[in-house]
């Protein structure tokens, strides 16, 4: 039976993403209030992936018989509808571009299908002189929860060892993940570091090292669980605080995982309704993974310049929607083993 909201908060979410790759890749307002405040929401919606990510991977981890049996799991969840998404695009180049267009297309698929989605994000014939040519900027974050999927076990082991102070591993892990994402650009700066490097430094920084507070803040209430079902309120009350400090200045703001993590704590097991938002179905992988090249495919054909933008919306959203499902019930759910969470907490729907 479900018994927390994580399912609900990974659908809102997916759901904040993709409003924000919306407004973005229509170029409604872009670079105005609109965007960039969608573009905080979309920062937020990742950074709370990642946390209950922490949480909920750890979890699996620490329930698997072997790391065998953790792979299987993380294989069987991630991998069948990630391969979906990167397929059929493809094909849709091949059919557009035709025969000619092979060595972009196995290129992209080479590249796409191991998740170094930045070595080849765009295919022939696809998204052409469009505000964003890529086929799917969202997949960027999935490198980032493989390299922490493979990562964990040795993390956990440390813990291990560490025994009774397995806290020491985690704000270690914090402060170095922090420490990457804010100081590894002025530090290659002031290193006089060649401008090629210091132009990837952004998107080094937001990479693994610079993710692992968040992961690592997860962890944290993957082991405070039953506590933190008791003390929602304090959690949550500590989290606003946190969060809101955080965004008062920039040298505040690696106080944002805890924040985070404190206030989706208090969001997944306060008292009230359940919400069971994967009753249905669990779409909110489906809906993360499938937005962004369905929109990029109706701004390719014309449909928001023609139907309007409203009207667009409306089109992009139910494409979606029906995309989601159909992967759920149709790749998803049958990859999936029979004890898994994803299957139960639609069966307890």
């Amino acid at each position: 039976m479900t018994t927390n909201r994580f399912d609900l908060l990974r659908l809102v979410f997916a759901a904040g993403v993709t409003v924000f790759h919306a407004v973005a890749l229509t170029a409604i307002a872009p670079d105005a209030l609109l965007e960039t405040s969608l573009g905080a929401l979309a920062e937020f919606s990742i950074q709370g992936f990642f946390i209950v990510s922490g949480a909920l991977v750890f979890g699996s981890l620490m329930r698997s018989d072997s790391l065998g049996d953790y792979a299987e799991k993380r294989v069987r969840r991630l991998y069948p509808a990630y391969a979906v998404i990167i397929l059929v695009p493809a094909l849709v180049s091949l059919i557009v571009a035709g025969p000619g267009a092979a060595s972009g297309i196995l290129r992209y698929l080479g590249a796409n299908l191991v998740f170094l989605n930045f070595l080849a994000p765009d295919l022939p014939g696809l998204f052409d002189g469009q505000r964003f040519e890529a086929v799917n900027g969202a997949l960027w974050t999935l490198k980032v929860e493989v390299m922490f999927y493979l990562a964990l076990p040795f993390i956990a082991w440390l813990m291990r060892r560490a025994g009774k102070v397995q806290w020491v591993v985690l704000v270690c892990l914090y402060v170095a993940g922090e420490a990457w994402r804010f100081l590894l650009e002025p530090t290659l700066a002031a290193a006089d570091a060649s401008p090629t490097l210091l132009a990837l430094a952004p998107e080094l920084a937001r990479q693994l090292p610079g993710q692992m507070a968040f992961f690592a803040s997860g962890m944290g209430l993957w082991l405070v669980w039953e506590q933190a079902k008791q003390k929602t309120g304090s959690l949550g009350l500590m989290g606003l605080a946190l969060f809101g400090v955080s965004t008062l200045h920039p040298v505040l703001e690696p106080l944002r995982p805890a924040g985070l993590a404190g206030l989706i704590a208090w969001a997944a097991f306060a008292p009230g309704p359940l919400l069971n938002a994967a009753r249905y179905g669990d779409i909110s992988y489906g809906l993360y993974i499938t937005h962004f090249p369905i929109l990029q495919g109706l701004i390719m054909a014309g449909v928001f310049a023609t139907a309007g933008l409203s009207a667009g919306f409306a089109i992009a959203a139910l494409l979606t929607l029906a995309s989601s499902f159909l992967l759920w019930w149709f790749v998803e759910k049958p990859a999936l083993r029979r004890d898994s969470h994803y299957r139960q907490a639609a069966k307890d729907g």
